[in-house]
């Protein structure tokens, strides 16, 4: 049971990140990628702030151990602020199909980082999927 609920909000996710680059792209039209990211930035911590407060959870978020921050810190930096940047600038230049594929091939990284430093198993379903996605990107570019 578990592992369809996995899936259908993974499925969700997808879903929402294959039509969010669609409204980026005709919303950077004569913005600086900075600054969309920066409205982009301020309204979704605006919801997640008014969600947490709402919801009576901030204990929760108080809570969170120095290092987690830390580690959280790490990831909001890679992922939303410099990874979002270049993904906003790039949308911005180009042709956002190309782009999207391209940032979409992440995973192929996170296999990688995931097998190196948690010692997760790539398995040959994984690498018959990791293949299909360098083909995509191969076919193109």
């Amino acid at each position: 049971m578990i592992e369809i609920i996995v899936f259908l909000l993974a499925i969700f996710g997808m879903i929402c990140w294959g039509i969010a680059p669609i409204f980026a792209k005709v919303g950077l039209i004569g913005v600086n990628p900075l600054a969309g990211l920066v409205i982009r930035t301020l309204i979704a911590a605006g919801l997640v702030s008014s969600w947490v407060a709402l919801s009576g959870s901030f204990s929760l978020v108080k809570n969170i151990p120095v290092n987690s921050w830390i580690l959280l810190a790490i990831e909001a930096i890679l992922a939303t602020l410099v990874g979002d940047l270049a993904y906003y600038a790039a949308i911005k230049k180009g042709e956002v199909s190309f782009v999207s594929v391209v940032m979409a091939s992440s995973p192929l990284v996170t296999m990688l980082c995931a097998t190196i430093f948690l010692g997760e198993q790539i398995t040959a379903t994984r690498v018959v999927g990791a293949s299909f996605i360098i083909l995509g990107i191969i076919l193109l570019a």
